[in-house]
């Protein structure tokens, strides 16, 4: 975009900029020396033109592409060129791949200068998203809002973890698109209504013409038709007046896509936060009823956890609830569930008692390598990693092994 513009220095105008797709080169390459000879061309003509930037996408393919019964690599004949400057490449992979397979081609790590790119600030990402909305606009045919944009940026960084910005937030902002427009085009109920009773009329004629009453079956023909004509007028009346006017995909409808994804409720993200923290100790004690002590210290955890003073990369809160049996201590874990993201399943309870001896750790957190079960992962560590967005319950933790 920036050499379209212009917005390049001299040596980089009227470049034009290519991707190597090196599937398609060894694709159908039978013999010894087919593939070298694609690229070969491919290269001649690079180098004839001289005005070609090379995109390698998935850069560590090209160490041991096309290198079957003894035949050099593409990275090999790649080589030569990018040492004499012959070739201008941009290559993109991850980290791991790089230190798995470039970094052990030392000759081909030297001809590139490795670039981190970091994932995007809050700002950038909705710099970026401004910049796709044309893109997506187009493609599922409704208007995205600015407030659609800064929500999909802001609530994907806070609530999808295990994955990067943009692409999370793209994603939310595509699926919403998607879904705004499968509901547009969605039939309205009285069309489908029409549907069930042309075809039950036809049954019913079919019916009267099998009895031999074709006085009946006369009439139901002229109401079918006098159905299909209601429904053609129907449908041309939803099609003139929906279709005409652009849906909108706004805040509302990304975090309703967001709470799909982590079953957090929807009205739990679009709520002002200040306001849901002032009126928990009410909250709670609609089902707690006494413990005014421990639903205050809870509640004044949870406001100094949700106002940003604490360690973002450690839990919301750890509490210990001591008391005797029957006091209220997991159902007040309930309620701090179900007020925290609107769901009682968001608890993840355990029952310590399970593990009172020490070897049985590994039932928590999953098996070390080379041990039975190392694959299978841990019933603490599953859980949380599949609900991100839950309360866990250690019941009865002084059966614990210590």
């Amino acid at each position: 975009q920036a050499i379209v513009k212009g917005e390049v220095p001299e040596t980089l105008k009227d470049k034009h900029l290519y991707t190597l797709d090196l599937g398609a080169l060894v694709a159908g390459s039978r013999y010894r020396g087919d593939f070298e000879e694609r690229l070969k061309k491919v290269l001649k003509e690079i180098r004839t033109r001289g005005d070609i930037i090379l995109f390698i996408d998935e850069l560590h393919t090209l160490v041991g592409a096309g290198a079957a019964e003894g035949a050099i690599d593409a990275a090999s004949i790649l080589k030569p060129m990018l040492a004499r400057g012959e070739l201008q490449t941009i290559g993109a992979t991850t980290l791991d791949e790089y230190r798995k397979h470039l970094e052990k081609d030392a000759a081909l790590e030297r001809r590139f200068q490795p670039i981190q790119v970091a994932e995007p600030s809050l700002p950038h990402t909705i710099e970026i998203l401004k910049g796709l909305r044309d893109r997506y606009e187009a493609h599922h045919r409704v208007s995205i809002t600015d407030e659609a944009l800064v929500q999909a940026a802001t609530l994907a960084d806070r609530y999808i973890s295990d994955r990067f910005l943009p692409d999370k937030a793209i994603d939310l902002i595509d699926e919403a698109g998607s879904r705004m427009r499968i509901r547009r085009m969605t039939a309205p109920p009285d069309l489908r209504e029409f549907d069930e009773k042309i075809a039950g009329v036809r049954r019913d004629k079919e019916s009267a013409i099998d009895s031999q009453d074709f006085e009946k079956a006369a009439s139901l023909r002229d109401k079918e038709k006098q159905l299909l004509a209601a429904k053609a007028k129907r449908e041309k009346e939803w099609k003139a007046g929906d279709m005409d006017v652009v849906a909108e995909v706004d805040g509302e409808l990304i975090a309703e896509v967001l709470a799909t994804a982590t079953g957090i409720p929807v009205f739990k993200l679009t709520e002002e936060e200040s306001s849901r923290l002032l009126r928990m100790e009410e909250e709670l004690h609609k089902r707690v009823i006494g413990q005014v002590d421990a639903v205050k210290a809870l509640s004044k955890a949870i406001r100094r956890t949700r106002a940003g003073l604490k360690d973002p990369k450690r839990p919301g809160g750890s509490f210990i609830f001591a008391g005797p049996s029957g006091v209220g201590k997991t159902e007040l874990s309930k309620a701090l569930a179900e007020f925290l993201f609107g769901d009682e399943d968001a608890l993840i309870s355990l029952d310590m008692s399970e593990f009172s001896e020490k070897h049985t750790v590994s039932r928590l957190f999953g098996s070390p390598p080379g041990y039975v079960g190392y694959e299978e992962g841990g019933q603490l560590t599953e859980k949380v990693r599949r609900k991100p967005f839950s309360v866990v319950l250690f019941d009865e933790v002084e059966k614990a092994h210590p």
